[in-house]
């Protein structure tokens, strides 16, 4: 199972470096795509769980812990990354859905997210 999940993510990698679609993207970028996907109900619906300051109060949920002093909380980002790519693997019975894991945001899309909370 293991080789076909590498195989599998190789080949995507593959293809999107054919494709053209692996772009370098600036910082500045990296954030602002970040707060799109974060504040977009369509895509990873983040905002309707969890509170942060560019959020109206009326849209931010409060399921999820808020999205404040993520530095501290995860110095490590790769650490982040992985908790937003996949949190049942550190809390199996959260609500938090699998992002990354479930294709519901892109490898990208995730990273950006990342980028944007990790200026909080």
């Amino acid at each position: 199972m293991q080789k076909l999940k590498t195989s599998f993510y190789a080949a995507g990698l593959m293809a999107m470096l054919s494709a053209g679609t692996a772009q370098a993207v600036d910082k500045a970028e990296l954030i602002a795509m970040g707060k799109a996907v974060y504040l977009n109900k369509s895509k990873g619906n983040c905002v309707s769980c969890h509170q942060i300051e560019d959020a109206d109060a009326t849209q931010a949920g409060n399921q999820g812990p808020p999205i404040v002093a993520m530095k501290q909380r995860f110095p490590d980002k790769a650490v982040l990354r992985a908790q937003v790519w996949d949190a049942t693997v550190n809390n199996p019975l959260t609500i938090m859905p699998p992002l990354g894991k479930h294709w519901i945001l892109s490898e990208q899309e995730i990273d950006a997210v990342v980028e944007y909370v990790y200026q909080f």
